[in-house]
């Protein structure tokens, strides 16, 4: 049998659950609009987004490659026990603080702040590979959040004009229907590019413990990530599901599928250039986006600010966290 060391059990179950807990956190992401619009209940909506969630963890690595490997160098981190725990344990702090207080933050950027405070802790400020934190992660954080307000602004605008002659009632009924599979399609991409994130963390650690030759996602990797976040989102994230699709902006099922097919196909574009975007900024955006289409006053504009400051604060709070669990660790002899 191999020898695997205990610790590196510890990472990969901590990691498990760091999946499990996005899930849950961000399974609002994909079920709040059609939640909110009564076009599914709470346990159906759930269950769909799971099963997708799942199923889109499976459709690609690229995003799994940029957080293993672009965020650190591995061979600059090889051999450090302590990195990838104090990331994950950095990562996981933000994300039950917000999720206690109900707000819609960023996982992705949590586990990223995590990251890059780890490895500052571990190696100096050289340590993050910053050209690629410039182009993978920065420039994504800026432009996901605005081409998600984008699309779902044209989108709900193009959609106004083409339905004017409609009655409400039959757009309703329409959009219930049409609603369930953008919902399908929001809850498949939030697998492709949220789940490969776990895959990444998970891989360099089993280079950093000498597991693996290179950075090549392992296929029980894969199926652990997908499973992991599948049970995460079945738990649901209902103090997140009543922000996103209540207190932003009142949706109709109309409103729900232009924000979640503009949403789905920003974070779809995304996972095929590798970019681990955040899911929540862009669903959010995309909310806020379709709510300014039909008048500016209609969105809740002070909610909004309280969003604006959680995704502000996600990466560089996450990253002190990292750091001091880097310090804390090796008081303990793990670095």
């Amino acid at each position: 049998m191999p020898d695997i060391p205990l610790l590196l059990v510890a990472v990969v179950g901590i990691a498990l659950i760091f999946d499990f807990t996005n899930g849950a956190h961000d399974s609002a992401n994909a079920i709040a609009t059609v939640v909110s619009t009564k076009v599914l209940s709470p346990l159906a909506a759930v269950t769909m987004a799971a099963i997708l969630n799942l199923a889109g963890a499976l459709l690609g690595t690229a995003v799994a490659h940029t957080i293993g490997s672009g965020i650190v160098s591995p061979e600059l981190v090889a051999g450090s026990q302590g990195l990838v725990l104090s990331a994950l344990f950095g990562a996981i702090v933000w994300n039950c603080l917000t999720w206690y207080l109900g707000l819609p933050s960023s996982s992705s950027h949590a586990l990223i702040g995590g990251l890059i405070g780890a490895s500052i802790a571990h190696g100096g400020f050289g340590a993050p590979n910053y050209p690629s934190i410039l182009e993978k992660i920065v420039l994504p954080l800026v432009f996901s959040p605005l081409a998600g307000f984008l699309c779902g602004y044209l989108f709900m605008v193009v959609l106004s004009w083409l339905l004017v002659r409609a009655s409400p009632t039959k757009v309703n009924h329409v959009f219930k229907k049409l609603q369930i599979a953008s919902s399908a399609f929001m809850a498949t991409s939030h697998g492709l590019n949220d789940a490969q994130k776990t895959m990444g963390i998970i891989t360099l650690a089993l280079f950093t413990f000498h597991q693996i030759p290179e950075m090549t996602v392992p296929l029980w990797v894969k199926l652990s990530c997908a499973l992991a976040m599948g049970l995460g989102t079945a738990t649901g994230g209902w103090k997140i599901v009543k922000t996103m699709g209540h207190k932003i902006f009142k949706l109709e099922p109309v409103h729900g599928f232009a924000a979640e097919t503009a949403a789905a196909l920003v974070i779809t574009g995304a996972s095929s250039f590798g970019a681990p975007i955040s899911t929540t900024h862009t669903i959010s955006t995309a909310v806020i986006g379709v709510g300014a289409s039909k008048r500016l006053s209609a969105v809740r504009w002070g909610v909004c600010g309280n969003l604006v400051l959680a995704w502000i604060l996600t990466i560089p709070a996450a990253a002190l966290a990292g750091a001091l669990c880097y310090e804390i660790l090796a008081l303990f002899g793990v670095s």
